[in-house]
């Protein structure tokens, strides 16, 4: 038996799949990873075989090998990868045999790393997925990050050990404003506040997980918000929503199923990866499209991935 004995875990280091789908009607996000097309990388660098990954977040994590030999893929992010305290690139598969000690470092730049194995991480499949809520603690290893001395048994892969590559989350990595959809809100702010929302800069500030992203308001974009008392409904990843102090925050993989604050926008599914990805300090600017240029963003993007 193959097992994973993690000796140092990131600070949110957790199992994640493709996601809880359909989750959402019973006040479950679907999770999943917080870069899609990330994960999906490390997947084909496999031959496009396991559902299940560890997503890393920014921080040391390391583990040993026990039992037997496997291939690894890392993607996602700029990170630096050991193995038994030797250098390899990033991004690339690699054999691993028993005993190997593998540690994983933040990079020049991303704040998601993936490691993915030709074999399944043996956790319990919850509500159709095996991804990780720390939310609602579901999914994962006791629906919880990683901890020092955690084991994952790799399990041989049912069916075919080969599947069609999979498409990642249509991203799209040219610099640049990241793009987004004016919101069912907007119209709850000023012509003026929605000018200054596309022409200022926002920060990416320390405070950011899984849930979300809050960022810096420097030049006071918000200060004037609309002082609005919303009913509460339905919120997916990407959508912006300002807090009752002005605090803008991107909603992202494991948000709350619904929410009370304005939404002035939601981030286009070509740039959520990206913005994922963006460390605290990292300045971002926003700029709107339509839905249908979105859309064609994501056939694109799509069309790019089968190229």
């Amino acid at each position: 038996m193959i097992v994973l004995e993690i000796t140092e875990p990131g600070p949110l280091t957790s199992v994640q799949d493709d996601g809880r789908f359909k989750a959402l009607k019973h006040g479950v996000a679907a999770s999943g990873p917080m870069d899609r097309s990330a994960f999906v990388q490390g997947r084909n660098l496999l031959g496009c075989s396991s559902e299940t990954a560890l997503e890393i977040a920014a921080g040391r994590t390391a583990f040993v090998v026990r039992g037997g030999a496997v291939r690894m893929a890392c993607s996602g992010g700029a990170f630096n990868l050991h193995v038994n305290a030797r250098q390899h690139p990033w991004g690339q598969a690699i054999a691993l045999n028993t005993d190997d000690r593998v540690e994983i470092t933040p990079g020049a730049a991303g704040n998601y790393a993936y490691v993915r194995f030709d074999r399944e991480i043996d956790v319990p499949r919850l509500m159709g997925s095996r991804a990780t809520n720390t939310i609602a603690r579901l999914g994962g290893l006791e629906g919880r990050a990683l901890v020092r001395g955690d084991l994952l048994k790799l399990v041989p892969l049912t069916g075919t050990t080969k599947t069609p590559c999979q498409k990642g989350g249509a991203r799209d990595d040219r610099p640049g404003p990241i793009r987004f959809i004016w919101g069912v809100h907007s119209g709850h702010f000023s012509p003026a506040l929605r000018r200054n929302f596309i022409s200022e800069t926002f920060v990416v500030s320390q405070r950011l997980d899984r849930m979300g992203v809050r960022l810096r308001d420097p030049t006071g974009v918000f200060a004037s918000r609309p002082n609005l008392s919303l009913v509460s409904d339905a919120v997916v990843p990407g959508d912006i929503q300002i807090l009752g102090d002005g605090t803008p925050i991107v909603l992202m993989r494991d948000h709350q199923p619904t929410g009370g604050y304005p939404r002035i926008g939601t981030l286009i599914s070509a740039d959520l990866d990206r913005f994922a990805q963006l460390r605290p300090g990292s300045e971002v600017r926003f700029s709107p499209v339509t839905v249908d240029h979105a859309h064609s963003i994501c056939r694109q993007a799509h069309k790019n991935d089968l190229d």
